[in-house]
């Protein structure tokens, strides 16, 4: 289950790259792939708050891949994985109209 560890670990660096792209950015980044951002009113604070979303995400989700390190194939402590990803998801996605909604420019 080592091989799965690993490639758990290589899915949160991607999830942490996307995080330091997005504190890198200059302009508005998008949340997800062809989401095209709103107009925001500050811009460099917005870009990190998404990123840093991103950079906790992958945090949390590269320990959600622990017990794939101890536990045997089939185990079922993968259900608990499975249901925490689905939580920790739906959790980024509240988290991101949270912050959507605090630095949307009012028209």
């Amino acid at each position: 289950m080592v091989s799965a560890f690993i490639i758990w670990s290589i899915a949160a660096f991607i999830f942490f790259l996307i995080g330091i792209s997005g504190w890198k950015a200059r302009e508005a980044v998008g949340f997800f792939t062809f989401v095209k951002p709103p107009v925001i009113k500050n811009i460099e604070q917005y870009n990190h708050s998404v990123a840093l979303l991103w950079m906790i995400f992958a945090f949390i989700f590269e320990l959600l891949g622990i017990p794939f390190l101890f536990a045997e194939q089939n185990s079922p402590i993968f259900i608990f994985i499975i249901l925490g990803v689905f939580v920790l998801i739906l959790g980024i996605i509240i988290t991101y109209l949270k912050i959507e909604a605090k630095y949307k420019k009012q028209l």
